[in-house]
Formats: structure tokens, sequence, C-alpha cells
């Protein structure tokens, strides 16, 4: 590794080993020097769509805003970020607080990457979004686990360009021909790319492998989480990219004869809504007692809808009632039938199950009590 000198306080001498070293270094550098860029533009493509090219993407009042986005990720989020995306659903100033911090620093972090500004900080701030955004989104993808790929593909770049640094073509290697005395300031030579990291070759083989074996575990094991293959057969996943699926609970006849039940939209794609397209309340012997049809359903009085969260939400629609990924509403369907708000009293007894049938066909079940 190079070694460093110090002759006074102006001056710092910084001597190579070998010249072959020197050599190599820079040749690493210029081989991963389109893996920096690439990793960069990402990056900074990601926040500057948000701040330029498409803003309304941090409109809280535009249909493209990122909070839907945020909770179409909810139902599959891994290791408690889903409880924490709800909360900041749930509070609005620290949502939007959130969103604008990780969007500039997306943008920061990519043009630092593209520059070769600070390259190590910059690509160790890439490994924790990629981090973050496997998490959250991984799970995405109804052909393929495309989110996944996108965010994995980005881990390892960035814990390659984390360790490697960045000498060629790069802002640091500007500042270091500037200002040799940076090469004995440990910090630059930890967050800068210019020169190779202050660590013996033993020591940094230990991180260089410590790093690969993290990289290498978390992507292989949520991978197989998500969709097997490893040691598992292929599968779906825990929750389905592809199919929705609408988890039911709370289920009641209320005295006047309406269902309550609480509906929330937990599989399925975010690229198209959910729709309900009939409803049924069945008697223990199987037999209908009560039926909702799409047009009873899309003329659904929103008064009777009380959604968990302001954006993705379960409304009436053209075709009966529509939900966007992530939905979460208590829904109250009113008696249709004559005499059943007087005869409620008498229906509970036959009362069993209330069904729900979406438009590819698919049937939802939850079990009802007096409520």
């Amino acid at each position: 590794m190079t070694s460093v000198t110090l002759d006074g306080p102006a001056r710092t001498v910084v001597s190579a080993s070998t010249s072959a070293e020197s050599d190599t270094w820079r040749i690493a550098a210029l081989a991963l020097l389109s893996v920096r860029f690439i990793q960069g533009f990402i990056y900074w493509g990601g926040g500057s769509r948000r701040f330029i090219y498409a803003p309304s993407k941090l409109d809280p009042h535009a249909a493209t805003w990122m909070a839907n986005k945020f909770q179409s990720a909810m139902p599959g989020a891994l290791f408690g970020t889903d409880h924490v995306i709800a909360f900041l659903l749930h509070h609005f100033d620290l949502l939007y607080a959130s969103l604008i911090i990780f969007s500039a620093g997306e943008l920061i972090a990519g043009v630092f990457l593209m520059a070769g500004l600070l390259t190590r900080a910059a690509a160790l701030a890439s490994v924790g979004f990629s981090i973050v955004l496997m998490l959250m989104f991984g799970w995405q993808g109804a052909t393929c686990i495309d989110e996944w790929t996108m965010a994995a593909s980005n881990l390892a770049m960035g814990a390659t360009i984390m360790l490697a640094g960045g000498g060629a073509f790069s802002v640091d290697n500007v500042l270091l021909r500037r200002r040799p005395a940076l090469a004995g300031r440990g910090w630059f030579r930890w967050m800068g790319g210019a020169l190779p990291l202050p660590l013996p070759d033993r020591s940094f083989g230990t991180l260089a492998l410590a790093v690969f074996a993290l990289t290498a575990v978390f992507n292989v094991a949520t991978y197989s989480y998500y969709r097997g293959s490893v040691v598992t057969a292929f599968h779906g996943g825990p929750v389905s990219a592809a199919r929705h699926h609408l988890a039911l609970a709370d289920g009641a006849v209320l005295p006047d004869g309406s269902v309550r039940f609480h509906a929330y939209l937990n599989g399925g794609t975010p690229a198209a809504p959910s729709n309900i397209m009939a409803a049924a309340l069945m008697a223990r012997d199987g037999s209908v007692l009560e039926h909702w049809d799409g047009a009873a359903l899309s003329h659904l009085p929103p008064s009777l809808i009380a959604n968990e969260f302001a954006y993705n939400r379960f409304a009436p629609g053209p075709f009966g009632l529509s939900a966007k990924m992530g939905a979460e509403a208590t829904i109250r369907l009113p008696g249709m039938a004559p005499g059943m708000a007087t005869s409620g009293s008498d229906m509970l007894g036959k009362v069993a199950t209330l069904r729900l049938r979406t438009v590819n066909g698919n049937s939802f079940e939850l079990p009802v009590t007096a409520g």
C-alpha cells in the first residue's frame, strides 16, 4: 500500500512502495470509471426527476406524489420498515421532510460519484440508499423482482467503489494534485478516492472480504426470501407482486342491517388498482342473504368508507369498489334487502360469511359476527 511521509506542515511527499503498485492502482481506477459514473447517474437521476424534471412527485396534491409509491411498498417491506412507512404516512410533516431529504441525498451522492468528489463517502451513501430501497421495494415486480435487481446491483457497485475509490478522472485527484498535503489527512484518505485506503495489505484484505460477505449474504438472502431459487424451489414470495390479495378482518352485521368490515390490499402490483365487483352476505347453509353488485358498490357513499391513510385509498369506482396497493379502510355496506334493518337481530343468527369477489374472479371470505 502507499506510505506517506510528512516533511514540515506545508509539504507532504507521497511515495509508492513500487511503481508497479501505482500503475496497478491507476489501472483499477480506470477500469471502475464506468461503474462509478453510472452508479452516480442512477442516483442523480432519481433525485433530479423529483426536483427538476418531474417535480409533481414532490407535490402532495399531484397523482404522482411519492407518498403513494411509499404506501404501495408497505405490505411487503421487511424488518419493520412497513411500520416506519405507516408512521410517516400518518405524520405529513415528517413524511414530506423525509422525502425531501432522501431525494436530496440521492441527488448529491449521484453528483459526487459522477464527479469523483469524496468518492468513498458518496459510495457509502449509495450503499445505504440501496439497502433501504431493497428492504422497502425489493419484493415488487410482477414478472421479475426488478426493484430488487436494481437495488442489489447498486449495492454491489457502491461497495466496490467504496473500497477502490475513484482515482482516475476525479475531483478528488485534482484536489490532491493542487493540495498534496491532503494525502496526510485521514479524513481525505477515507472519504476521498484519489489514494488507497490507509491500511496495511492484510487489513485491507480483511475489510474487502468482510464487505463482500455482507453484500453477498444480504443480496442472496433477500432474493431467497422474495423468490426462493437458492435452497428452495421458486415461489411468488410471502407477498405476491403479481396477484392482488385482500386481507379482511373485523366482520360484523350491525343492528341496522348494514355490514362492517376492515379491508387491506396487501398484495399485488401497484401498476393497477384492485376492483371489488361484488359482495355477498352468506348464511350458514350457504344461501345468499344479501348481495351488492358492481353498480351498488360503485355508488357506495364515501362516508361509508373510512380510509386509514390519505393517499392510496378504497373508493367507489366505475366498476365497483376500487383500491390501490397498500390501501386500508373500514367499510360499511348498507342493508339492501327489504325488512333486513328491522329484522337484523333475527338475521344475526343466520349470518356466517361475507364474500368479496374481485374483477379477476378471486374471492375473499370473512366470518362475520353480531356487532
